[in-house]
């Protein structure tokens, strides 16, 4: 598996534009490293960029972006609502795939000496990346912000772990910088109907995991009550993994509270919001909506919309898009600004970079390409689809029955069979494009050079291994197909009566699908030299062709039993 990072730099710097694109512009500069978004805040002023791309390139791209940073954000003039204590105040990275926390801190480290030696700007590891406990927490290695950096550097207890320990004059403009290895952090702004940060901070400090000091009598301005170390003693918050604090934002006349959701697979968004919203309106207050700063994963987003459609008894079994519709609207992820998902999504970005695929095209234009004198798409392909469109319609009745009035106790059984038809769908959908990579597989083994021995024996295994390939693939066709009958079986059975052509046709579909790419098993097993491995692989197809058509008649039978 490819490692990939993702880098996640805020720099202290939310009002101009031009400053901004010249900061983030320096990333594209870097061969392999991907800019996915830029995302500024007037009243904060400072910008979230995010960027993803192989751990070397993505810390060499990071240098470059602090580089620029400090040569045009002079931090002695800084003013904004959100903590700071450098141009660029802090710089994570994430681990995306193929790589480990442990490793990701690694590079942190490794791109935190370089910031420090070449360019003069002191600073901290944190999270992962920290060389001591108490440097851990990043609130702990920004106390004080830019305006106490003259005390803290000169205290031998926080010295910095780069760059110099003393406040000169370029440190004075470049304040310092503090670089982490982390898991994915989501930075989750919630809207209030009110203008009071006080009422917004006393939400904040429901939810968040360290919560509020215990004090005596009057629970604001009451003494403070201590342990025997003479520390504050807290009243934990409701959710972990949440930090959190209330602040006004003069550029959208309300208050927020500010979030950092430092785990997901703790506290996800969606829980997130929706104890807030418990909150608020105990303290006669109501949430309004949501705002993401940054980019969030795709499962993130489908997460939310599963959990509002459980609170209204509704079918999971939807398609993703929809999903997406549910999460924005249902926390109002567009009460600011409107929120596209396709800048929004990490996976959504990331396609953008690959080709257009077979079933990114409309109904018509595969239709076309298909009719076109190109020999792919071909049989396998356009069985994968027409799987695809018999699966979508078991799960259409299961959609619909789960919707049905008087039905409510039952919305969950069919929404279990919605969900499971939504998955047989996009594997089936992934197999209209593989099955024709996999011919092209074949086609680009024959064009191999055969000017020598070795040559001709490794064109040879390669012809050899794609046509296994390309009949491997619509033999999974099959499988999938035929598995997916269990769907349309079910909806038949216990369904939507009024639905009983529609799972009809969804089983014809599945047959087709599975006779359709019995026929490209054949005629690519025939080509494969080992001929055990051929002999194997066809006597598979046989036994899911069979079941395929008993299973056919059966259901045609019932049907016809009912009309």
């Amino acid at each position: 598996m490819k490692k990939l990072v993702e880098c996640v730099p805020n720099i202290s710097e939310g009002r101009d534009v031009e400053k901004i694109q010249t900061i983030a512009s320096v990333v594209e500069t870097i061969e392999g490293v991907k800019l996915l978004d830029i995302d500024p805040g007037k009243a904060t002023n400072r910008t979230v960029i995010t960027f993803v791309g192989h751990p070397e390139q993505v810390i060499e791209a990071a240098f470059e972006l602090i580089k620029k940073a400090s040569e045009l954000i002079d931090m002695s003039v800084h003013s904004g609502e959100h903590p700071r204590f450098g141009a660029t105040d802090v710089c994570p990275l994430v681990p995306i795939s193929g790589i480990t926390l442990e490793e990701t801190a690694t590079y942190a480290r490794k791109l935190g000496e370089r910031v420090g030696k070449e360019l003069g700007i002191p600073g901290y590891f944190y999270e992962a990346a920290a060389l001591e406990d108490k440097r851990k927490n990043l609130a702990s290695c920004r106390a004080g912000e830019y305006e106490g950096l003259p005390k803290k550097l000169s205290n031998p207890e926080w010295r910095p772990d780069f760059g110099p320990a003393e406040f000169n004059d370029s440190v004075r403009k470049t304040g310092a910088t503090a670089i982490s290895a982390r898991d994915f952090l989501i930075a989750y702004n919630i809207n209030l109907n009110t203008t009071s940060t006080r009422r917004a901070n006393a939400i904040a400090f429901d939810i968040r995991e360290a919560g509020r000091i215990k004090r005596e009598g009057n629970p604001i301005t009451g003494k403070k009550v201590l342990d025997e170390n003479g520390e504050p003693i807290r009243i934990p918050g409701k959710l972990k993994a949440v930090k959190g604090i209330g602040w006004y934002i003069e550029e959208y006349g309300i208050a927020q509270i500010s979030y950092n959701l430092t785990n997901i697979s703790i506290t996800s968004m969606h829980e997130a919001f929706d104890e807030t919203c418990k909150s608020a309106e105990q303290r006669g207050l109501r949430v309004t909506g949501s705002e993401l700063v940054g980019l969030i994963p795709l499962k993130a987003m489908t997460d939310a919309a599963d959990f509002f459609l459980r609170k209204q008894n509704r079918s999971l079994g939807i398609s993703e898009r929809e999903k997406i519709k549910i999460a924005i609207k249902s926390l109002g992820l567009d009460d600011l600004k409107p929120f596209d998902p396709d800048q929004k999504i990490i996976e959504y970005l990331l396609e953008k970079d690959h080709p257009e695929k077979l079933v990114d095209l409309t109904a018509s234009d595969l239709t076309e390409e298909t009719a076109s004198e190109s020999v792919a798409p071909g049989g396998g392909s356009i069985s994968a689809y027409v799987g695809a469109l018999g699966v979508a319609l078991g799960t259409m009745v299961a959609n619909i029955s789960a919707h049905k009035p008087g039905w409510d106790d039952r919305w969950e059984e069919f929404s279990d069979w919605a969900v499971k038809g939504q998955k047989y769908k996009d594997r089936l959908l992934f197999l209209v494009d593989e099955d024709t990579r996999a011919f092209n597989k074949i086609i680009e083994a024959f064009r191999m050079p055969k000017g020598s021995e070795e040559e001709i024996r490794k064109r040879k295994q390669a012809v050899e291994d794609a046509t296994r390939y390309a009949t491997e693939i619509p033999l999974e066709v099959m499988e999938t197909a035929l598995s997916s009958m269990e769907v349309m079986e079910a909806m038949l059975e216990k369904g939507l009566q009024t639905s009983l052509s529609d799972a009809g046709v969804g089983i014809l579909c599945a047959r087709t699908a599975v006779v359709g790419a019995y026929f490209n098993v054949k005629i690519n097993a025939k080509d494969l030299k080992n001929r055990a491995a051929a002999e194997d692989l066809l006597a598979k197809a046989k036994r899911i062709y069979d079941e395929a058509l008993e299973r056919e008649a059966e259901a045609i039978a019932f049907i016809e039993s009912k009309m």
